[in-house]
């Protein structure tokens, strides 16, 4: 991904006049968030991932969490009001989402889904998410992501 082209989520950070930085790295689907981290010379408690669950038949959720940390599926069925979660199975990443795995965003998903950001985030003035696409980061403050996804903070991990 060239340094100067823009992804759809910065697009629409745009469209909305949100503020943004966009952070390229040389793009490599075996880097693990951790890596990107590194790669982009930023804590990795700053850089977060989108991951995708489903609960009950047909419910699908999202859940963004620091890069170097799991996904608790207790808290976050908890945070859902769910009994349960799993992850989706990531061949259904792109048919749901429109994004493939290591370039998920939580803006401009197919489809607006329940959003749930790791509360550690809270407070922060900026934060790292993928710009949908592998090799591409958008750093953007937690208040504009939340007015665009409408998540909502919660004990994620």
């Amino acid at each position: 991904m060239k340094a100067n082209e823009k992804t759809n989520v910065m697009r629409t950070l745009e469209q909305h006049k949100m503020a943004y930085t966009g952070h390229y790295y040389e793009a490599d689907s075996t880097l693990t968030g951790v890596e990107i981290a590194e790669r982009l010379g930023e804590p990795q408690e700053c850089v977060f991932k989108t991951l995708v669950t489903s609960g009950k038949p047909g419910k699908y959720y999202v859940f963004v969490i620091p890069v170097a940390a799991e996904l608790n599926l207790k808290k976050a069925a908890a945070a859902a009001g769910e009994k349960a979660i799993s992850m989706i199975p990531q061949k259904q990443l792109l048919p749901l989402t429109g994004y493939i795995h290591g370039g998920c965003s939580p803006v401009n998903m197919k489809k607006a889904f329940p959003t749930f950001l790791d509360r550690s985030a809270e407070g922060m003035g900026k934060i790292f998410v993928s710009a949908g696409k592998v090799g591409a980061q958008v750093e953007v403050a937690p208040g504009d992501l939340q007015k665009l996804t409408g998540f909502h903070y919660a004990d994620l991990v």
